[in-house]
């Protein structure tokens, strides 16, 4: 039910000649002459006495923009939300010539969304808001400004299925947009979608090329490169990931970051203990500590992968149950992690299952998919056999040489 005094202006623009201007005028004092608990129903009677009078379609449309800065003005979220709400379903009957309307009041809805931080539902009233229309022309940049919007929103509630549809829309955009915050906006969006599908390689890449920008503060830099760090953390270990380490242990402003112990150590293949590895933990998001299909974390996989290659640096071989006991795992475990990583590419070297070990060979694996097993069982220890034979030939050959030169012997009979 609507004030008095507002029942009583409606009454008034009723019986009026003009009753634009009555409108109008009503709209301009609506906050003096509600309170803040009847201004939500004072709303919703004032847009429905507007649509209920054949005022015409351009009476009606400048009306509506009155009405929003009206609503504009709602001291609360509520009111917003719901008088908001309310006038779509009015509009709705008529959204081809209100088209407008429409995208002024869902993004006031939004607003209030976000305010709340109901972000899920700021992103479904946005994503209602018309982008391609004849009856509304949308400039490419705000078209990209609200897909980024709704990524954005969806991303606050990991939905980064639907985060990833609106981004892809962008994408097809973004080259077109010369604005720097919305380009900062659409690469950071990015690499929160790689971040949360665990493609954390291309997350590393995109975080620590935006902590390179100047268009945003010094500590958000930093913020970024963190998060480039944890990232390449997590990542699976291999010769790409070493790649990424090392571009982040090369940069200059990466040790003055809580995480530069742990990359550090994972850069130069040194074995990590469960207290640094429980540490890094405290600092990744919820999503970055969440359970695989074999019921490990992210992280637990990826520190037991780290730990594997430096085993492989300090050991020529090893049996499947010492491997295990220095990786937190039993034999078999042991054994199908080595298995996986070499048919991979990611580790060069072979496993006898009949002794239960596994000889590591020297050198990086490519990466490709089979390239880690080696030829020979023994192949780095006949390299070095082979190796050292040759050095001693060489040796021997010396001395026959020198031994000729100072007792040179005569073919000539005595």
């Amino acid at each position: 039910m609507p004030s008095p005094k507002v029942s009583q202006a409606l009454q008034q623009i009723a019986g009026a000649a003009e009753k634009q201007k009555g409108y109008e005028a009503l709209l301009s004092q609506i906050s003096s002459l509600s309170s803040p608990k009847e201004l939500t129903g004072d709303l919703n009677v004032i847009i429905d006495a507007i649509f209920a009078d054949t005022l015409g379609i351009v009476s009606t449309r400048s009306l509506g923009v009155l009405f929003v800065e009206a609503l504009k003005k709602a001291p609360s979220n509520e009111t917003k939300i719901e008088v908001g709400e309310h006038t779509l379903t009015i509009l709705q009957s008529q959204a081809s010539s209100f088209e407008e309307q429409n995208a002024q009041i869902r993004e006031l809805i939004a607003d209030a969304h976000e305010s709340d931080e109901d972000f899920l539902e700021a992103a479904k009233v946005l994503a209602g808001i018309p982008l391609e229309s004849s009856q509304r022309k949308v400039a490419n940049e705000d078209k990209v400004r609200f897909w980024i919007r709704i990524t954005r929103n969806y991303l606050e509630v990991d939905d980064t299925i639907l985060a990833e549809q609106y981004l892809n829309k962008a994408k097809n955009l973004i080259y077109t947009v010369s604005d720097r915050d919305l380009n900062l906006h659409f690469k950071l969006c990015q690499a929160r979608i790689q971040d949360a599908k665990r493609n954390f390689l291309a997350a590393a890449q995109g975080y620590q090329d935006i902590s390179f920008l100047p268009v945003i503060a010094e500590e958000e830099r930093l913020h970024t490169l963190s998060m480039a760090i944890k990232c390449a953390v997590l990542a699976p270990a291999g010769p790409a990931r070493s790649r990424t380490l090392g571009r982040l242990y090369k940069d200059e402003r990466a040790s003055t970051l809580e995480e530069y112990g742990i990359l550090e150590k994972m850069f130069l293949d040194r074995l990590l203990s469960p207290d640094e590895v429980e540490k890094f933990a405290k600092g990744l998001a919820v999503h970055q500590l969440a359970r695989t299909s074999d019921g490990s974390t992210v992280l637990a996989k990826a520190v037991v992968e780290h730990n594997l290659r430096g085993a492989s640096r300090l050991y020529s071989n090893i049996s499947f149950d010492a491997l295990g006991l220095l990786l937190g795992l039993d034999g078999d475990k042991a054994e199908e992690t080595t298995a996986r990583m070499i048919e991979q590419g990611r580790l060069l070297g072979r496993i006898n299952q009949i002794e239960r070990y596994i000889w590591f060979e020297g050198g990086e694996a490519t990466g490709e998919k089979g390239s880690g097993r080696a030829e020979i069982v023994v192949g780095k220890e006949l390299r070095r056999w082979d190796s050292n034979v040759q050095g001693l030939a060489e040796e021997v050959e010396k001395v026959t040489s020198e031994l000729q030169l100072r007792y040179p012997v005569s073919n000539v009979p005595g």
